[in-house]
């Protein structure tokens, strides 16, 4: 999981074309190729999640709506304990509209390994992300952080 950001940056450069900026459907799609590729994680169930949040927030100072694409990692320590958990961000920022405010907040998590289908998680986080879909973000943030 250590360069689990590079990968995913690599997924979100596969998405970019060389004359236009990422869209939202090609940054989900990049999303989703990092999202299948397993990494040696901590032992199961929740060592491995994905996290779809999005919302109206003013993180950078000024409201925007943002949906945040995360991976989420537990790590431990060498007894197998908790640690910490680190998380690789993609952020898609939109400028604030009517459209986009009615779609208010929402969050859902899916973890590897604990018996549920990604594929239908996907499909699900798809159907909510439609409005989006075929919008470019107005700023796209990829980053990591422990928590």
């Amino acid at each position: 999981m250590e360069n689990a950001l590079d990968v995913l940056r690599a997924e979100l450069e596969v998405g970019r074309s060389k004359t236009s900026e990422l869209t939202t459907r090609a940054a989900w799609l990049a999303f989703t190729r990092f999202a299948r590729q397993r990494f040696a994680t901590a032992p199961p169930p929740d060592s491995d999640g994905l996290l779809f949040q999005y919302g109206t927030y003013a993180f950078t100072g000024r409201p925007m709506f943002t949906v945040d694409l995360t991976r989420q990692f537990e790590v431990n320590d060498a007894e197998g304990v908790h640690e910490h958990y680190v998380q690789v961000h993609c952020e898609l920022r939109y400028a604030c509209g009517p459209a986009l405010d009615a779609l208010g907040s929402y969050d859902s998590w899916f973890f590897h390994d604990a018996d549920a289908d990604a594929e239908e998680w996907f499909a699900a986080v798809e159907r909510r992300l439609e409005p989006l879909l075929d919008r470019r973000p107005s700023e796209i943030d990829v980053y990591e952080e422990l928590v």
